[in-house]
């Protein structure tokens, strides 16, 4: 098994992993930032002003932390408990655009491959064309 990493590793496949990789995650950055920054504002202008980033449903306000006089901590401060369906909203949209895009990517290398395979087989040699000629002479 060792033997057989080295040789995947060694062998390129892991490099064009990596650059793929890179690419996906600055591809996914670059659509996050088209949906966050482009989409959702004049979808949420449409909306009546709605920020989607901020919607949520509060479970548990959240509380500051209160200090006396001398700084002393007399309440310890309480994180917020809420579900930011806002925010899952926006991310939802931005794997639709990112699945939608890779989609039409791979539907386009998978056309461009088939049509390579398409291409009409080159004439046989001459000497195989003679021989067939010959072959069907003899026959009659």
């Amino acid at each position: 098994m060792l033997k057989e990493f080295k040789e995947f590793a060694f062998k390129g496949n892991l490099i064009d992993m990596a650059v793929g990789i890179i690419i996906g995650v600055a591809f996914g950055t670059v659509v996050k930032s088209l949906v966050d920054n482009v989409f959702m504002p004049p979808l949420g202008k449409m909306m009546a002003g709605v920020d989607f980033s901020k919607l949520k449903i509060v479970m548990q306000d959240g509380v500051a932390e209160v200090k006396n006089e001398a700084g002393e901590v007399v309440t310890p401060a309480v994180a917020e408990v809420a579900i930011n369906y806002g925010q899952f909203i926006q991310d939802f949209v931005s794997f639709v655009i990112l699945a939608l895009v890779v989609f039409i990517v791979i539907k386009k290398v998978i056309g461009a491959m088939q049509k390579k395979e398409e291409v009409a087989p080159a004439a046989p040699p001459k000497q195989e064309v003679l021989l067939e000629e010959i072959r069907d002479l003899l026959k009659k």
